[in-house]
């Protein structure tokens, strides 16, 4: 187990709208009353993700299959999740943590990390290298891996990683 970094709650409580008061208060164990600071949201499997029938041609949920857990509300109405499953991932994100993440790509820039998927169904998740009208590049989350160049016409979706859980 890991403790947070003060600069990693800190992006936490911006991006959740949330006082370290109320993070306190949970801390605590004190119930808070979450009709207005949680909804539910979509997640599924990383594995799942790679499937038909679960996206659409944007990016967004749909279909059926999908589960919900409650997450604090953000100004994003599309946000959902995925579940890491394996270790395909490591080291940063491991078996069990949970990707939020966001389909609204206007705000996507070199240096996110982002989950995309290919035409051909493959998941993967990335920091993102490069990216052009024409052709992304991403980098592996393990650094054993090479650079991966790919034509923004192969992407079926990518979507930007707003919060992991660990």
């Amino acid at each position: 187990a890991r403790w947070p970094s003060t600069e990693s709650l800190a992006k936490i409580l911006d991006i959740t709208n949330e006082s370290l008061d109320t993070l306190a208060d949970f801390i605590r164990g004190k119930k808070q009353d979450h009709k207005d600071g949680a909804r539910q949201i979509p997640i599924i499997g990383c594995a799942q993700a790679g499937q038909a029938g679960y996206f659409d041609d944007a990016g967004y949920p749909a279909g059926n299959g999908w589960d919900t857990i409650e997450f604090p509300k953000m100004d994003d109405p599309a946000i959902y999740a995925l579940e890491v499953a394996g270790d395909s991932m490591e080291p940063l994100y491991r078996d069990g943590d949970i990707l939020i993440v966001s389909p609204n790509t206007e705000q996507l820039r070199r240096g996110d990390r982002v989950v995309v998927r290919t035409k051909k169904g493959e998941v993967m998740a990335k920091h993102l290298a490069r990216i052009s009208p024409t052709q992304i590049v991403l980098k592996s989350l393990n650094q054993e891996f090479q650079d991966i160049p790919m034509a923004r016409k192969d992407l079926a979706w990518i979507a930007r990683i707003l919060w992991v859980s660990q």
